[in-house]
């Protein structure tokens, strides 16, 4: 039992040492946190940029491979869950906080304050705006989730290996992944899945509290901000004392039924023939330029390079970073499903999800500004949401839904994060002990009210670029460890060989 729990007692007491520097010196943690990400972002930049493209082609690869035919578990198991269900909880794990915080502010920013192109406030500036906030959001990003998903649960139901990271690694470290370096590379997943979805609770936070202060004139502060992520922590530890099966699942429905109903609101109260018609133009032009936008590091132009450092490489970090605890907890659900069928839903149902939902909401933000003359853009971007509803009619219903929406993503989110950062942390139990999860609820609440604490916002994506790059290390070595173990699989099932004819 003790070395079970090697993972949980180290990673509790490395980050208890962080959170303290953060509390004792924040000026100066903010201060070598943002030239940490400096470093990374100017000199790993293209590692980020090749790696997810490759990610995002072996995910291609697969959805289309005879390859896609192995189940994960056995052959005849039938999925956990049934469809709708399973795609509201890995969508909602998957991003759910963020698209509330970037729905608005990131097509209104790249439009009229900084654009990926230089086309500031033009008609091309608008098509680059939505085009660059696909990219962002779409199947790269889900790619990177779908490897690390697909990796757990392939060796997890399939070959009943632990549900850890190290786990994965067994083609290609052997026992090793047993002993030291097992433990090793589990910690690493914990710190990172720690800071991924603590910055997530952070920007969920700064929204609420946006929200609040652009409607009731209540202070925009860390004072209120902590008084939030307190009650959310209460409600949030309530699910996780519930379960799997019954607290992530009710909120995930949950979730998804709101963000519909302020989808479905927003489009009818909006410009919704000029979403339609930007929705439609946006993707031809995003599937056209695809190629280009992967490769994009601008090394003779250094506004453009800045600009994908901040937008870009900071996007790819985030993900990879919540990589571990999104993987884990989609693998978690997704037994019963094939390759085909997991990469399928993984990678492009919730890729078009999210390019309707930019496409409504980014659009609407973007006509106001361009056509009628509102200041979206002057807002900040945790306010931004809430002037787009402030031109609308019901516009306090609408903004109170999405208050309460950001709240049950992130209630969702920290059980979501609580349940996994358990099973990591236990050696894999699938039903970890609830102090377990607990304890892990109230680490991620202090490390996001830290990092706002210590710089606020940008604090939070500072971090979030440092814990992605030695996670992304992992992540190369679990992908060749899958596509080694998946060929080895396909020969001796015959699968994709080519039968003869009998004569």
């Amino acid at each position: 039992m003790k070395e079970n729990y090697t993972v949980f007692y180290t990673s509790v007491g490395i980050l208890a040492i962080l959170v303290l520097i953060g509390i004792i010196i924040p000026a100066s943690t903010e201060q070598l946190t943002a030239n940490i990400q400096a470093f990374i972002s100017n000199t790993f930049g293209w590692y980020y940029l090749v790696m997810v493209t490759i990610l995002l082609i072996i995910c291609l690869y697969l959805l289309i491979s005879p390859i896609g035919r192995i189940k994960l578990g056995k052959q005849d198991e039938k999925p956990e869950f049934s469809r709708p269900t399973w795609i509201a909880m890995l969508f909602s794990a998957g991003m759910g906080i963020g698209l509330v915080f970037y729905g608005t502010s990131e097509p209104i920013s790249h439009y009229a304050i900084s654009s990926p192109t230089g086309e500031i406030g033009t008609e091309q500036g608008i098509k680059d705006a939505l085009r660059f906030t696909f990219f962002h959001w779409g199947i790269h990003a889900w790619s990177i989730y779908a490897i690390v998903a697909l990796a757990i649960a392939y060796f997890h139901f399939r070959h009943e290996r632990l549900g850890l990271i190290s786990a994965t690694l067994k083609p290609i470290l052997g026992d090793r992944v047993y002993g030291k370096t097992g433990k090793a590379i589990d910690v690493f997943s914990v710190l990172a899945t720690v800071i991924g979805v603590a910055t997530s609770l952070g920007f969920g936070a700064a929204q609420i509290n946006g929200g609040l202060a652009y409607l009731f004139g209540i202070p925009a502060n860390f004072w209120i901000q902590l008084i939030i992520i307190l009650i959310v922590t209460v409600l949030f530890m309530i699910s996780a004392w519930s379960g799997l099966g019954k607290g992530i699942k009710i909120l995930s429905n949950a979730n998804m039924g709101l963000a519909a109903a302020l989808f479905v609101l927003t489009f009818i109260f909006g410009p919704s023939l000029f979403i339609l018609n930007l929705f439609t133009d946006t993707i031809g032009q995003y599937i056209q330029a695809v190629p280009r936008m992967s490769f994009r590091i601008a090394p003779l132009n250094e506004d453009i390079r800045e600009w994908i450092n901040g937008w870009t490489i900071f996007y790819w970090a985030w993900w990879i970073a919540w990589s571990p605890f999104v993987g884990i907890f989609i693998a978690r659900v997704s037994r019963g499903r094939s390759i085909r069928e997991f990469v399928f839903s993984v990678l492009l149902v919730p890729s078009v999800v999210v390019f309707l939902w930019f496409s409504t909401f980014g659009g609407s933000a973007i006509s106001l500004e361009h056509n009628q003359g509102v200041n979206v853009s002057g807002l900040a971007a945790e306010e931004s949401l809430f002037g787009v509803f402030n031109e609308f009619p019901f516009s306090m219903v609408l903004s109170i839904t999405a208050i309460i929406l950001i709240s049950t993503f992130f209630i969702t989110s920290a059980d979501s994060g609580t349940f996994v950062l358990g099973m990591m942390t236990t050696n894999g139990s699938l039903s970890p002990d609830i102090k377990i999860k607990l304890t892990w609820g109230i680490m991620l609440s202090v490390t996001a009210l830290v990092l706002l604490y210590s710089g606020g916002l940008q604090a939070l994506e500072n971090m979030m670029i440092i814990a992605a790059l030695p996670f992304s290390i992992i992540m190369a070595l679990m992908t060749a460890s899958l596509i080694k173990a998946l060929y080895k699989e396909s020969k001796e099932l015959g699968i994709g060989r080519i039968k003869k004819r009998k004569k």
